[in-house]
C-alpha cells in the first residue's frame, strides 16, 4: 500500500513537471525507455581527426585520413552523419577578392610564357600585385613594376581595393612615356588576364607574357622585391592609404638609388641602369 502511494505521488509530480515543461507524459516515458547512447570508436576517431585539422576538413578529407590512419574503410555517409550528429561544421575558405573580379563578366585570356625564367632582358618588365594590411587590419593592395635586368622599380602604386584600374593606371604612367617596346611579364591573376589590361598593352604596342599557373618561381624577382619590401618597412603602423603611399615612395627611392645588390656587383639598380646606358 505504501509502495502504491509513493508510485501515485511520483506520477503526479511527473505530470506536473511535464505540464510546466510543455511536453506530454507519454513522451517523457518514451524518452526514459530509450537505451542510453554512447559514442562509438568510429565517432571518437572522426571527431579526433576533425579537431586535429582545426575544423577545416570536409567529410571526404576525413574519410581519407581515417582510412590511412586506421587501415580500415569507413563509408562517407557515416562520416557525414557523425559530423551532423556532433555538430562538426567545416570552416569554408573565403573567396579571394582577386578572383571576384572575374565574376563581373569580363573577357579573360592567358598569354604564353615568353620569359621562361630568363630574367636578363633589359626590355623585360615584371609586374605583380600584393596585399598589405596597415593599422587596424585595413587591407591595401600594392602594384609594382620591376625591370628584370637592372632590378629597378619603374612603377609603384597602392589602393584600398584590388581593382584593374590600379594596374592599368600605373602601367600607362610608365609605358606612355617609354621610348622602347617592352615585354610585361605577370602571373595569371585576373587583373592581367582581363580585357581592360590586355587592351592597354595592345594600344601601347607592348608584348604580354605570363607565368605558368600556380608557379611563383616564373616571376621570382618581383616576388623577391615584395618580400624585401614587407621586411624592411613598418607598413603595419600606417594609419591610412596615403600614409602608406608616402612610405612606399620613399622606399622605392631607397631601393633604386641607395640599396646595393650583390647580384648587381654591389651596385644599386639605378647605378646598373646608368652603366648599361638604359633609358626608360
Amino acid at each position: 500500500m505504501i509502495a502504491k502511494a509513493l508510485e501515485k505521488r511520483s506520477h503526479l509530480e511527473v505530470g506536473t513537471l511535464c505540464l510546466l515543461s510543455g511536453v506530454s507524459r507519454s513522451g517523457y516515458y518514451q524518452w526514459r525507455k530509450r537505451p542510453t547512447s554512447s559514442t562509438s570508436s568510429d565517432e571518437e576517431e572522426v571527431i579526433s581527426i576533425f579537431k586535429d585539422k582545426r575544423g577545416k576538413a570536409g567529410y571526404r578529407t576525413i574519410k581519407m585520413l581515417f582510412e590511412r590512419k586506421f587501415g580500415r574503410p569507413i563509408n562517407h555517409k557515416k562520416v557525414r552523419r557523425i559530423k551532423r550528429d556532433h555538430n562538426l561544421l567545416t570552416r569554408i575558405r573565403r573567396k579571394s577578392k582577386f578572383r571576384a573580379i572575374q565574376a563581373k563578366g569580363q573577357e579573360h585570356a592567358v598569354a604564353p610564357n615568353l620569359v621562361q625564367r630568363k630574367f636578363l632582358d633589359p626590355q623585360l618588365v615584371l609586374v605583380d600585385l600584393t596585399e598589405m594590411r596597415i593599422r587596424g587590419g585595413q587591407k591595401s593592395y600594392v602594384f609594382a613594376m620591376k625591370n628584370a635586368l637592372t632590378r629597378e622599380i619603374v612603377g609603384l602604386d597602392v589602393a584600398a581595393n584590388p581593382s584593374v584600374a590600379l594596374v592599368t593606371k600605373t602601367v600607362r604612367s610608365f609605358l606612355e612615356g617609354a621610348t622602347n617596346s617592352y615585354i610585361l611579364h605577370s602571373d595569371q591573376g585576373t587583373h592581367f588576364t582581363s580585357g581592360e589590361y590586355r587592351k592597354v598593352l595592345q594600344d601601347l604596342k607592348m608584348t604580354q607574357s605570363m607565368s605558368r599557373r600556380g608557379n611563383c618561381l616564373d616571376n621570382a624577382p618581383i616576388e623577391s622585391f615584395f618580400g624585401h619590401l614587407k621586411d624592411e618597412i613598418e607598413y603595419k603602423e600606417c594609419r591610412s592609404i596615403e600614409e602608406l603611399r608616402r612610405l612606399l615612395k620613399d622606399y622605392m627611392n631607397y631601393y633604386n638609388y641607395e640599396r646595393p645588390q650583390w647580384d648587381l656587383e654591389r651596385k644599386t639598380p639605378a647605378e646598373a641602369r646608368v652603366e648599361l646606358g638604359l633609358v626608360y
